[in-house]
């Protein structure tokens, strides 16, 4: 069953179009990462699904429903971002109990030992805390909601290293304990693509992509090594759509991301040739993906 439906979603500040044409759908419990650059329209898609903006044109339904001034919607819904705030006479402890009449799922335990685990003070004013910190809390609230519906924009902002695998090991085990629907929104594809099932790619506001983790790991091939031995034996026989990144990394030297769909039955026989064949990282997948071009950076000092 479908949680979210999209279809043919625009949305436009005054002259600045943030999403166009996006249609989309997102089942039930599944763990979806949002994936895109600064200004991809992530953060804006979020907060339609949240309820807080309304589609300047097209569908948006989630549960069945506008989720736009729609309380029997967003009452099924925790949208955790870094804008989250509350009274500050409140300290972190009243927070998590006050909080915890609005979320019917809402595990107590969980959130205590989350909050002991990660060495907050629980008399700590939620203003007072720092950026991680603050990043921290807010993630143990929509973790301990356990609502049908999570949404988390970039939810390990702030966070070092050791916290952020802590904090994907937490959202993967209580999602296994207790299924719900989940969209991540992170630039760190990197350390979040073993909890995903699915990505969910934009860019400038359009749906690049929508497909399984596995599916997207299987996308492409890197290949490095002699730049005479890859043009006769790959360059030569592709198209140019087919190649997703170029690179030029010493002399007589070349690195490639190729679509794996596009890639002749025989490419086996250049591996011998002087030519490495790689995987490539999903992270570096979704910046080629999403590049202005084919050449990264390099092709900016091309031009001088």
């Amino acid at each position: 069953m479908s949680v979210i439906l999209g279809y043919e979603i625009h949305k436009t500040y005054g002259k600045v179009q943030a999403l166009r044409d996006l249609s989309f759908a997102i089942e039930e419990n599944t763990i979806t990462g949002l994936i895109g650059r600064n200004g991809a329209g992530k953060t804006t898609l979020l907060k339609m699904i949240a309820g807080y903006l309304k589609p300047t044109q097209g569908k948006l339904r989630v549960f069945a429903q506008s989720p736009f001034d729609n309380l029997d919607v967003t009452g099924k819904i925790v949208f955790v971002d870094e804008t989250m705030t509350f009274p500050d006479s409140f300290n972190l402890k009243d927070i998590l109990k006050e909080v915890a009449v609005f979320y019917p799922h809402w595990n107590s335990q969980i959130a205590q030992g989350l909050l002991e685990y990660f060495r907050l003070n629980p008399r700590q004013r939620h203003s007072h805390l720092s950026k991680g910190s603050k990043s921290i809390f807010n993630a143990i609230l929509g973790i301990a909601a356990r609502c049908p519906l999570t949404l988390m924009d970039e939810p390990t902002t702030g966070m070092d290293s050791a916290v952020r695998k802590d904090f994907y090991r937490a959202v993967l085990k209580d999602y296994l304990e207790h299924p719900r629907t989940m969209i991540l929104s992170s630039h760190l594809l990197g350390e979040l693509e073993d909890i995903l099932e699915d990505i969910l790619l934009l860019d400038q506001g359009s749906l690049l992509m929508h497909k399984p983790t596995l599916d997207m790991k299987q996308y492409a091939l890197g290949f490095r090594g002699s730049a005479e031995v890859l043009q006769d034996n790959l360059l030569n026989r592709l198209n140019e759509e087919a190649i997703l990144h170029r690179e030029e990394f010493a002399k007589g030297s070349l690195s490639l991301v190729v679509k794996t769909e596009a890639l002749p039955e025989d490419i086996e026989n250049i591996r011998s040739r002087d030519v490495e064949i790689f995987p490539v990282a999903l992270d570096d997948l979704c910046n080629y993906l999403t590049a202005p071009g084919k050449g990264g950076i390099d092709d900016v000092y091309k031009r001088d």
